[in-house]
């Protein structure tokens, strides 16, 4: 009795150690406001590469789907007005490894039920300021027509599972950046503990 207490105790303490492996189930799913939306279909196969294809479900006849290939897995998609402009925007997340450590979000902007526009949100490693302490662990979220980006804060010498400095939120809008396009804009950022 004792020696199976032990083991059972003894793995519990090893998952907790290690990185579970994501379910990345196939995304294919419809998303509306009103009647205006988007199909979304990925089969999530493979973490290096999987075909996306997003349909605009009410828009004007001239809009057209859009289907390439992506690096890594959808993991959710969502739908807001991020632009404040009264029309529905998609906004894909997407993990590039199996434990859903790297993230990003791929949006697709409706051009007034016209079009959609993509739009990747910046590459944070790039981005010497805001990625000090950064190793992935994304997590993101919609609040009021802006995008949250969460990860934990690693202070030098902190294991990979262990990281002490606390959270880092960054806070992002959908803005024009020219003719025809658009980019997530840094409104703020914060650090908790």
């Amino acid at each position: 009795m004792k020696r199976t207490t032990f083991v059972v105790l003894s793995s519990l303490l090893l998952l907790g150690t290690t990185h579970a492996q994501m379910v990345f189930n196939r995304i294919d799913t419809t998303l509306k406001l009103g009647k205006v939306g988007y199909r979304v279909d990925c089969r999530n196969k493979n973490p290096d590469q999987n075909q996306l294809t997003v349909k605009p479900v009410g828009f004007q006849s001239e809009a057209r789907d859009m289907s390439f290939a992506i690096r890594g897995r959808v993991l959710k998609a969502e739908i807001d007005d991020m632009n404040n402009d009264s029309y529905p925007d998609l906004l894909l997340t997407i993990y590039m490894d199996s434990t859903a450590t790297y993230g990003t979000v791929y949006a697709f902007v409706s051009d007034a039920n016209k079009g959609m526009i993509p739009c990747i949100l910046p590459d944070l490693t790039m981005d010497g300021k805001m990625n000090a302490g950064y190793k992935g662990h994304d997590k993101f979220t919609l609040m009021e027509g802006t995008l949250l980006q969460k990860f934990p804060v690693y202070k030098p010498g902190d294991a990979k599972d262990s990281p002490t400095g606390g959270n880092r939120v960054l806070q992002y809008r959908l803005v024009k950046s020219g003719e025809g396009s658009f980019k997530f804009s840094l409104i703020q950022t914060f650090d908790t503990r």
